[in-house]
Protein backbone atom coordinates (compact mmCIF):
# COMPACT_ATOMS: atom_id res chain seq x y z
CA UNK A 1 0.00 0.00 0.00
CA UNK A 2 1.28 3.33 -0.85
CA UNK A 3 1.53 5.89 2.16
CA UNK A 4 0.23 9.21 2.05
CA UNK A 5 4.51 10.18 2.53
CA UNK A 6 5.24 7.94 -0.37
CA UNK A 7 2.02 9.26 -2.71
CA UNK A 8 4.22 12.98 -1.66
CA UNK A 9 7.19 12.03 -2.66
CA UNK A 10 6.23 10.53 -5.73
CA UNK A 11 4.35 13.76 -6.97
CA UNK A 12 7.58 15.14 -7.87
CA UNK A 13 7.60 14.90 -12.00
CA UNK A 14 10.06 13.56 -13.15
CA UNK A 15 11.18 16.72 -15.04
CA UNK A 16 11.81 17.67 -11.81
CA UNK A 17 13.55 14.80 -10.23
CA UNK A 18 16.25 15.51 -12.99
CA UNK A 19 17.11 18.68 -12.76
CA UNK A 20 18.07 17.79 -8.78
CA UNK A 21 22.15 17.23 -7.78
CA UNK A 22 23.34 13.82 -7.02
CA UNK A 23 24.96 13.37 -3.94
CA UNK A 24 26.37 9.81 -2.25
CA UNK A 25 25.36 8.99 1.05
CA UNK A 26 29.24 9.91 2.49
CA UNK A 27 28.72 13.89 1.42
CA UNK A 28 25.16 13.84 3.17
CA UNK A 29 26.71 12.21 6.68
CA UNK A 30 29.22 15.20 6.15
CA UNK A 31 26.45 17.52 6.65
CA UNK A 32 25.04 16.48 10.33
CA UNK A 33 24.90 20.05 12.13
CA UNK A 34 28.39 19.79 13.72
CA UNK A 35 30.92 22.67 13.34
CA UNK A 36 28.21 24.86 11.96
CA UNK A 37 27.71 22.73 8.78
CA UNK A 38 24.15 22.32 7.74
CA UNK A 39 21.65 19.68 8.65
CA UNK A 40 20.65 17.20 5.47
CA UNK A 41 18.37 14.06 5.69
CA UNK A 42 17.43 11.60 2.95
CA UNK A 43 14.06 10.07 2.51
CA UNK A 44 13.10 7.91 -0.44
CA UNK A 45 16.10 8.69 -2.06
CA UNK A 46 15.59 12.44 -1.89
CA UNK A 47 17.86 14.87 0.05
CA UNK A 48 16.62 17.44 2.13
CA UNK A 49 18.58 20.20 4.09
CA UNK A 50 16.10 21.04 7.03
CA UNK A 51 18.39 23.17 9.04
CA UNK A 52 15.79 26.08 8.59
CA UNK A 53 13.26 23.42 9.54
CA UNK A 54 14.62 22.28 12.51
CA UNK A 55 13.08 24.72 15.12
CA UNK A 56 9.53 24.03 13.70
CA UNK A 57 9.60 20.13 14.24
CA UNK A 58 6.44 19.12 16.13
CA UNK A 59 8.21 16.60 17.57
CA UNK A 60 11.14 18.74 19.18
CA UNK A 61 14.05 19.75 17.48
CA UNK A 62 16.08 16.96 19.76
CA UNK A 63 14.16 14.27 17.82
CA UNK A 64 14.80 15.47 14.36
CA UNK A 65 18.40 15.70 14.90
CA UNK A 66 18.54 12.40 15.71
CA UNK A 67 18.54 11.80 11.65
CA UNK A 68 21.15 14.08 10.86
CA UNK A 69 23.07 13.11 8.11
CA UNK A 70 21.12 10.14 7.17
CA UNK A 71 17.92 8.67 6.53
CA UNK A 72 14.57 9.27 7.91
CA UNK A 73 13.25 5.93 7.26
CA UNK A 74 14.78 4.16 10.38
CA UNK A 75 12.88 6.63 12.51
CA UNK A 76 9.85 7.14 11.05
CA UNK A 77 9.02 3.13 11.36
CA UNK A 78 9.26 4.19 14.72
CA UNK A 79 7.42 6.95 14.87
CA UNK A 80 4.29 6.21 12.31
CA UNK A 81 2.59 8.74 12.89
CA UNK A 82 4.26 10.80 10.08
CA UNK A 83 2.52 7.98 7.75
CA UNK A 84 -0.85 8.79 9.31
CA UNK A 85 -0.77 12.35 6.94
CA UNK A 86 0.93 13.95 3.91
CA UNK A 87 1.82 16.79 6.27
CA UNK A 88 5.62 15.59 6.50
CA UNK A 89 6.17 15.31 2.88
CA UNK A 90 4.47 18.82 2.39
CA UNK A 91 6.39 20.59 4.98
CA UNK A 92 10.14 18.99 3.72
CA UNK A 93 8.94 19.30 -0.11
CA UNK A 94 10.33 22.92 0.14
CA UNK A 95 13.89 21.79 1.81
CA UNK A 96 14.54 19.33 -0.93
CA UNK A 97 18.58 19.97 -2.70
CA UNK A 98 19.30 16.80 -4.30
CA UNK A 99 18.85 12.84 -4.89
CA UNK A 100 20.75 10.08 -3.41
CA UNK A 101 23.11 8.09 -5.49
CA UNK A 102 20.39 4.74 -7.07
CA UNK A 103 23.65 2.76 -5.56
CA UNK A 104 23.15 4.27 -2.19
CA UNK A 105 19.61 4.24 -2.18
CA UNK A 106 19.22 0.56 -3.06
CA UNK A 107 21.91 -0.38 -0.12
CA UNK A 108 19.37 1.56 2.48
CA UNK A 109 16.98 -0.45 1.00
CA UNK A 110 18.40 -3.60 1.53
CA UNK A 111 18.76 -2.04 4.91
CA UNK A 112 15.44 -1.28 5.68
CA UNK A 113 14.28 -4.70 4.80
CA UNK A 114 16.26 -5.99 7.82
CA UNK A 115 14.98 -3.94 10.15
CA UNK A 116 11.69 -3.94 9.14
CA UNK A 117 11.83 -8.07 9.51
CA UNK A 118 11.42 -7.00 14.02
CA UNK A 119 8.72 -4.90 13.88
CA UNK A 120 9.07 -2.90 17.23
CA UNK A 121 5.14 -2.95 17.38
CA UNK A 122 4.45 -6.63 17.20
CA UNK A 123 4.05 -7.17 21.11
CA UNK A 124 1.20 -4.58 21.23
CA UNK A 125 -1.21 -4.84 23.41
CA UNK A 126 -4.62 -5.01 21.25
CA UNK A 127 -6.62 -7.80 23.69
CA UNK A 128 -7.00 -4.50 25.97
CA UNK A 129 -8.42 -2.30 23.34
CA UNK A 130 -12.08 -1.84 22.85
CA UNK A 131 -13.47 -1.69 19.53
CA UNK A 132 -15.18 1.11 19.93
CA UNK A 133 -12.06 3.23 20.00
CA UNK A 134 -11.64 5.76 17.10
CA UNK A 135 -8.40 5.09 16.11
CA UNK A 136 -6.47 7.94 14.43
CA UNK A 137 -2.50 5.47 13.95
CA UNK A 138 -1.74 2.21 14.96
CA UNK A 139 1.81 2.55 15.53
CA UNK A 140 2.31 4.21 17.74
CA UNK A 141 -1.75 3.40 18.85
CA UNK A 142 -3.36 7.18 19.20
CA UNK A 143 -7.06 6.41 19.53
CA UNK A 144 -9.92 8.59 21.62
CA UNK A 145 -13.51 7.73 23.17
CA UNK A 146 -16.39 8.47 20.40
CA UNK A 147 -18.36 11.20 21.60
CA UNK A 148 -21.36 9.37 21.98
CA UNK A 149 -19.48 7.21 24.51
CA UNK A 150 -17.28 9.70 26.42
CA UNK A 151 -20.01 10.27 29.48
CA UNK A 152 -21.60 6.83 29.35
CA UNK A 153 -19.84 5.74 32.58
CA UNK A 154 -18.65 8.98 34.73
CA UNK A 155 -15.26 6.39 35.16
CA UNK A 156 -14.22 5.52 31.72
CA UNK A 157 -13.60 1.78 31.35
CA UNK A 158 -9.85 1.08 31.29
CA UNK A 159 -10.65 -0.72 27.63
CA UNK A 160 -12.50 2.49 26.21
CA UNK A 161 -9.90 4.68 28.19
CA UNK A 162 -8.01 7.06 25.28
CA UNK A 163 -4.34 5.97 24.03
CA UNK A 164 -1.65 8.37 23.27
CA UNK A 165 1.59 6.31 22.57
CA UNK A 166 4.75 8.22 20.74
CA UNK A 167 6.64 4.49 20.19
CA UNK A 168 5.61 1.19 20.89
CA UNK A 169 4.46 -0.01 24.27
CA UNK A 170 7.16 -1.44 26.39
CA UNK A 171 6.43 -5.12 27.97
CA UNK A 172 7.95 -6.67 30.88
CA UNK A 173 8.08 -10.46 31.69
CA UNK A 174 7.56 -11.49 35.06
CA UNK A 175 11.26 -11.49 35.81
CA UNK A 176 12.01 -8.35 33.99
CA UNK A 177 9.24 -7.23 36.64
CA UNK A 178 11.09 -8.31 39.57
CA UNK A 179 14.12 -6.61 38.34
CA UNK A 180 12.50 -3.70 37.42
CA UNK A 181 13.30 -0.66 39.78
CA UNK A 182 11.79 2.83 40.34
CA UNK A 183 15.26 4.62 40.55
CA UNK A 184 15.06 8.04 42.46
CA UNK A 185 18.05 10.83 42.78
CA UNK A 186 17.62 13.55 45.20
CA UNK A 187 21.71 14.39 44.82
CA UNK A 188 21.12 17.83 43.87
CA UNK A 189 19.67 18.27 47.18
CA UNK A 190 22.55 16.29 49.03
CA UNK A 191 25.41 14.85 47.17
CA UNK A 192 25.65 12.58 50.05
CA UNK A 193 22.21 10.86 49.58
CA UNK A 194 22.34 7.78 47.61
CA UNK A 195 20.09 6.90 44.77
CA UNK A 196 17.32 4.88 46.29
CA UNK A 197 15.21 2.15 44.01
CA UNK A 198 12.13 0.45 44.90
CA UNK A 199 10.58 -2.83 43.72
CA UNK A 200 6.94 -2.94 42.49
CA UNK A 201 6.69 -4.78 45.81
CA UNK A 202 8.32 -2.22 48.22
CA UNK A 203 5.80 0.28 46.26
CA UNK A 204 3.02 -1.41 47.03
CA UNK A 205 3.71 -2.14 50.41
CA UNK A 206 3.84 2.20 51.05
CA UNK A 207 1.18 3.72 52.19
CA UNK A 208 -2.19 3.55 49.61
CA UNK A 209 -4.20 6.42 47.99
CA UNK A 210 -6.59 6.83 45.59
CA UNK A 211 -8.00 9.70 43.58
CA UNK A 212 -10.85 9.64 40.61
CA UNK A 213 -8.97 12.68 38.20
CA UNK A 214 -9.19 13.22 34.33
CA UNK A 215 -6.52 12.91 32.01
CA UNK A 216 -6.31 14.88 28.58
CA UNK A 217 -4.06 15.18 25.68
CA UNK A 218 -2.61 18.38 25.10
CA UNK A 219 -4.12 18.56 21.82
CA UNK A 220 -7.24 17.33 22.35
CA UNK A 221 -10.07 19.00 19.47
CA UNK A 222 -7.60 19.74 17.44
CA UNK A 223 -9.56 18.41 15.03
CA UNK A 224 -12.22 21.43 15.42
CA UNK A 225 -8.98 23.74 14.94
CA UNK A 226 -8.27 22.03 11.78
CA UNK A 227 -11.51 23.42 10.00
CA UNK A 228 -10.14 26.94 10.50
CA UNK A 229 -6.73 26.46 10.10
CA UNK A 230 -4.42 23.52 9.61
CA UNK A 231 -2.61 22.16 12.42
CA UNK A 232 0.64 19.20 12.64
CA UNK A 233 -0.38 16.48 15.29
CA UNK A 234 -3.38 14.38 15.85
CA UNK A 235 -6.72 15.19 14.75
CA UNK A 236 -8.28 14.50 17.74
CA UNK A 237 -12.31 15.27 17.71
CA UNK A 238 -12.81 15.52 21.75
CA UNK A 239 -12.61 12.19 22.61
CA UNK A 240 -8.66 12.41 23.83
CA UNK A 241 -9.78 12.92 27.69
CA UNK A 242 -10.93 10.12 30.25
CA UNK A 243 -11.09 9.92 33.62
CA UNK A 244 -10.14 6.86 36.18
CA UNK A 245 -9.92 6.29 39.90
CA UNK A 246 -6.03 5.47 40.32
CA UNK A 247 -4.31 4.15 43.49
CA UNK A 248 -0.82 4.17 44.48
CA UNK A 249 1.67 5.91 46.70
CA UNK A 250 1.47 9.27 47.24
CA UNK A 251 4.40 11.06 45.38
CA UNK A 252 5.44 13.09 48.52
CA UNK A 253 5.63 10.15 50.46
CA UNK A 254 8.06 8.55 48.17
CA UNK A 255 10.24 11.83 47.65
CA UNK A 256 10.29 12.01 51.52
CA UNK A 257 11.51 8.72 51.99
CA UNK A 258 14.36 9.36 49.95
CA UNK A 259 15.43 12.81 52.42
CA UNK A 260 14.16 15.30 50.55
CA UNK A 261 14.11 18.51 52.86
CA UNK A 262 11.34 21.02 50.89
CA UNK A 263 12.93 23.85 52.83
CA UNK A 264 16.29 23.29 52.09
CA UNK A 265 15.24 22.68 48.19
CA UNK A 266 13.34 25.56 48.10
CA UNK A 267 16.95 27.35 49.08
CA UNK A 268 18.76 25.66 46.66
CA UNK A 269 16.44 27.00 43.72
CA UNK A 270 15.87 22.99 43.02
CA UNK A 271 12.32 23.96 41.92
CA UNK A 272 11.50 21.19 39.45
CA UNK A 273 10.40 17.40 39.59
CA UNK A 274 11.93 15.63 36.61
CA UNK A 275 10.56 12.11 34.96
CA UNK A 276 11.27 9.65 32.80
CA UNK A 277 10.09 6.97 31.10
CA UNK A 278 11.15 3.56 30.04
CA UNK A 279 10.58 4.40 26.70
CA UNK A 280 12.65 7.73 27.32
CA UNK A 281 10.20 10.34 27.45
CA UNK A 282 10.73 13.12 29.67
CA UNK A 283 8.81 15.68 31.16
CA UNK A 284 8.59 17.38 34.68
CA UNK A 285 6.33 18.97 37.53
CA UNK A 286 7.17 21.81 39.70
CA UNK A 287 8.36 20.77 43.16
CA UNK A 288 5.26 22.13 45.15
CA UNK A 289 2.65 20.13 43.29
CA UNK A 290 4.62 17.33 43.62
CA UNK A 291 5.32 17.39 47.59
CA UNK A 292 1.94 19.11 48.07
CA UNK A 293 -0.58 17.51 50.30
CA UNK A 294 -3.43 18.75 48.75
CA UNK A 295 -1.71 18.45 45.66
CA UNK A 296 -2.14 14.54 45.50
CA UNK A 297 0.38 13.70 42.67
CA UNK A 298 0.44 10.11 42.75
CA UNK A 299 2.74 7.11 41.42
CA UNK A 300 -0.28 5.21 40.32
CA UNK A 301 0.13 1.01 40.09
CA UNK A 302 -3.65 0.56 39.71
CA UNK A 303 -6.39 1.95 37.20
CA UNK A 304 -9.92 1.49 38.23
CA UNK A 305 -8.93 -1.34 41.11
CA UNK A 306 -6.76 -3.84 39.02
CA UNK A 307 -3.10 -3.36 37.82
CA UNK A 308 -2.29 -0.53 35.15
CA UNK A 309 -3.25 -1.91 31.93
CA UNK A 310 0.20 -2.01 29.89
CA UNK A 311 -1.63 1.01 27.28
CA UNK A 312 -1.47 3.01 30.48
CA UNK A 313 1.56 2.91 31.79
CA UNK A 314 2.14 -0.72 33.80
CA UNK A 315 4.05 -1.00 36.21
CA UNK A 316 3.69 2.21 37.17
CA UNK A 317 2.68 5.96 36.16
CA UNK A 318 2.58 9.21 37.60
CA UNK A 319 -0.55 11.03 38.32
CA UNK A 320 -0.44 14.70 37.98
CA UNK A 321 -3.86 15.24 38.48
CA UNK A 322 -5.31 18.82 36.72
CA UNK A 323 -2.30 18.66 34.85
CA UNK A 324 -2.16 17.94 31.06
CA UNK A 325 -1.92 14.31 30.39
CA UNK A 326 1.57 14.56 29.07
CA UNK A 327 3.20 15.25 32.67
CA UNK A 328 1.42 11.61 33.58
CA UNK A 329 4.24 9.67 32.49
CA UNK A 330 3.59 6.03 31.61
CA UNK A 331 5.75 3.38 32.47
CA UNK A 332 8.10 5.59 34.84
CA UNK A 333 11.61 4.73 35.25
CA UNK A 334 13.21 7.32 37.25
CA UNK A 335 12.90 10.37 39.42
CA UNK A 336 15.25 13.12 39.95
CA UNK A 337 15.01 16.96 41.71
CA UNK A 338 16.76 19.62 39.38
CA UNK A 339 17.02 23.10 39.41
CA UNK A 340 15.42 23.01 36.31
CA UNK A 341 12.76 21.43 33.45
CA UNK A 342 13.74 18.33 32.05
CA UNK A 343 15.30 18.24 29.04
CA UNK A 344 13.81 17.36 25.41
CA UNK A 345 10.88 17.99 23.36
CA UNK A 346 8.15 16.83 25.73
CA UNK A 347 8.80 19.42 27.96
CA UNK A 348 10.78 22.09 26.02
CA UNK A 349 9.64 21.48 22.42
CA UNK A 350 7.00 23.34 20.04
CA UNK A 351 4.28 20.87 20.94
CA UNK A 352 3.78 21.51 24.37
CA UNK A 353 4.20 25.66 24.49
CA UNK A 354 1.54 27.67 23.49
CA UNK A 355 2.09 30.40 20.89
CA UNK A 356 0.52 33.59 19.93
CA UNK A 357 -1.79 33.54 17.24
CA UNK A 358 0.21 35.69 15.05
CA UNK A 359 3.06 32.46 14.77
CA UNK A 360 1.80 30.25 12.26
CA UNK A 361 2.79 26.71 11.35
CA UNK A 362 6.59 27.10 9.83
CA UNK A 363 7.23 30.56 11.69
CA UNK A 364 8.26 29.28 15.20
CA UNK A 365 12.02 29.59 14.37
CA UNK A 366 11.29 33.11 14.28
CA UNK A 367 10.09 32.58 18.67
CA UNK A 368 12.43 32.25 21.85
CA UNK A 369 10.61 28.86 22.56
CA UNK A 370 13.30 29.29 26.14
CA UNK A 371 11.11 32.17 27.04
CA UNK A 372 7.73 30.46 26.85
CA UNK A 373 6.53 28.73 29.68
CA UNK A 374 5.85 24.87 29.27
CA UNK A 375 1.91 23.62 29.56
CA UNK A 376 1.53 22.46 33.11
CA UNK A 377 -1.95 22.50 34.25
CA UNK A 378 -4.90 22.39 32.14
CA UNK A 379 -7.19 25.18 31.26
CA UNK A 380 -10.82 24.67 31.21
CA UNK A 381 -12.84 22.94 28.77
CA UNK A 382 -16.48 21.46 28.15
CA UNK A 383 -18.27 19.27 25.44
CA UNK A 384 -20.85 18.10 23.87
CA UNK A 385 -22.00 14.56 23.47
CA UNK A 386 -25.82 14.33 22.93
CA UNK A 387 -28.30 16.85 21.58
CA UNK A 388 -31.64 15.37 20.46
CA UNK A 389 -34.97 17.28 19.57
CA UNK A 390 -37.97 16.24 21.71
CA UNK A 391 -41.78 16.92 22.57
CA UNK A 392 -42.96 17.69 18.56
CA UNK A 393 -39.83 19.34 17.96
CA UNK A 394 -40.21 22.06 20.34
CA UNK A 395 -37.31 21.15 22.81
CA UNK A 396 -33.68 20.19 22.46
CA UNK A 397 -32.13 18.08 25.24
CA UNK A 398 -28.30 18.57 25.51
CA UNK A 399 -26.37 16.86 27.64
CA UNK A 400 -22.13 16.54 27.73
CA UNK A 401 -18.87 16.97 29.97
CA UNK A 402 -16.64 19.64 31.91
CA UNK A 403 -13.13 20.04 33.18
CA UNK A 404 -11.33 22.86 34.64
CA UNK A 405 -7.03 22.19 35.26
CA UNK A 406 -5.65 22.82 38.36
CA UNK A 407 -7.78 21.44 40.53
CA UNK A 408 -10.25 24.36 39.68
CA UNK A 409 -14.35 23.37 40.50
CA UNK A 410 -16.52 23.95 37.51
CA UNK A 411 -19.54 25.97 38.97
CA UNK A 412 -21.62 26.57 35.66
CA UNK A 413 -21.91 25.03 32.13
CA UNK A 414 -24.38 27.48 30.30
CA UNK A 415 -25.42 26.03 26.58
CA UNK A 416 -27.29 28.35 23.87
CA UNK A 417 -28.97 27.20 21.10
CA UNK A 418 -29.11 30.36 19.05
CA UNK A 419 -25.29 31.25 17.83
CA UNK A 420 -24.66 32.90 22.13
CA UNK A 421 -27.36 35.39 22.00
CA UNK A 422 -29.05 33.33 24.67
CA UNK A 423 -27.66 31.03 26.87
CA UNK A 424 -29.33 28.43 29.72
CA UNK A 425 -27.67 27.28 32.64
CA UNK A 426 -27.14 23.41 32.52
CA UNK A 427 -27.62 20.70 35.34
CA UNK A 428 -24.30 19.30 36.72
CA UNK A 429 -25.39 16.07 37.34
CA UNK A 430 -22.23 14.11 38.15
CA UNK A 431 -19.02 15.24 39.76
CA UNK A 432 -20.54 18.61 41.19
CA UNK A 433 -19.41 17.65 44.81
CA UNK A 434 -15.81 17.38 44.21
CA UNK A 435 -13.21 19.10 47.27
CA UNK A 436 -12.60 22.98 46.53
CA UNK A 437 -9.66 23.18 44.90
CA UNK A 438 -8.94 19.54 44.36
CA UNK A 439 -11.77 18.94 41.72
CA UNK A 440 -8.94 16.36 39.64
CA UNK A 441 -12.02 14.84 37.26
CA UNK A 442 -14.87 16.08 34.98
CA UNK A 443 -18.25 16.97 35.66
CA UNK A 444 -21.62 15.73 33.56
CA UNK A 445 -24.45 18.14 32.83
CA UNK A 446 -27.86 18.44 31.23
CA UNK A 447 -29.86 20.89 29.68
CA UNK A 448 -33.67 21.00 28.28
CA UNK A 449 -33.68 24.72 26.11
CA UNK A 450 -36.64 25.44 23.65
CA UNK A 451 -35.68 26.20 20.20
CA UNK A 452 -35.91 29.73 18.81
CA UNK A 453 -38.66 30.73 16.55
CA UNK A 454 -35.56 32.06 14.78
CA UNK A 455 -34.38 28.67 14.13
CA UNK A 456 -32.74 27.92 10.64
CA UNK A 457 -35.57 26.93 7.84
CA UNK A 458 -32.80 23.97 7.53
CA UNK A 459 -33.96 22.41 10.77
CA UNK A 460 -30.54 22.63 11.49
CA UNK A 461 -29.81 23.72 15.38
CA UNK A 462 -26.16 24.50 16.03
CA UNK A 463 -25.67 24.13 19.92
CA UNK A 464 -22.92 25.31 21.65
CA UNK A 465 -21.46 25.07 25.62
CA UNK A 466 -19.30 27.15 27.96
CA UNK A 467 -17.77 26.19 31.13
CA UNK A 468 -17.04 28.93 34.41
CA UNK A 469 -14.77 27.36 36.70
CA UNK A 470 -14.01 28.68 40.42
CA UNK A 471 -11.75 31.28 39.19
CA UNK A 472 -14.35 32.36 37.11
CA UNK A 473 -12.71 31.90 34.25
CA UNK A 474 -15.03 31.30 31.40
CA UNK A 475 -14.32 29.37 27.82
CA UNK A 476 -14.20 31.85 25.15
CA UNK A 477 -17.13 32.32 22.69
CA UNK A 478 -14.45 33.16 20.21
CA UNK A 479 -10.87 32.00 19.97
CA UNK A 480 -8.01 33.10 18.14
CA UNK A 481 -6.73 29.83 16.43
Amino acid sequence: TTTQAEAAVNGNSEEDEAELKEYRMSEVKQNNGANGKPIWVTYGGNIYDITEFIANHPGGSEKIVLAAGGPLEPWWNVYRQHYATDLPMVLLQKYIIGKLSEEDQDQLEQEMEALLEKDPYALEPLQERSQLLKVHSHEPMNAEVPHDQLTQSYLTPNDLFYIRHHHPVPLLSDVELRQWRLKVDLTALDPTLPIREFSYEELKQMPKSTIIATLQCSGNRRGGYNETKRTSGTSWYQGAISTAEWGGVRLRDVLLACGMKEELAMELNLEHVRFESMDGLKASVDLEKAMSLRGDALLAYEMNGVPLPRDHGFPLRTIVPGYVGVRNVKWLDSIQLAPSEAEGAWQRGLNYKTLPPSVGLTEAKNVDLQKIPAMQQASLFSGITHANVVNDGSLVEVSGWAWAGGGRNVVRVDVSVDGGEHWTTAEITEGGDQKVHRSWAWVFWKATLPIPDSADSSNVIEVCSKAVDCAYNVQPQKADW
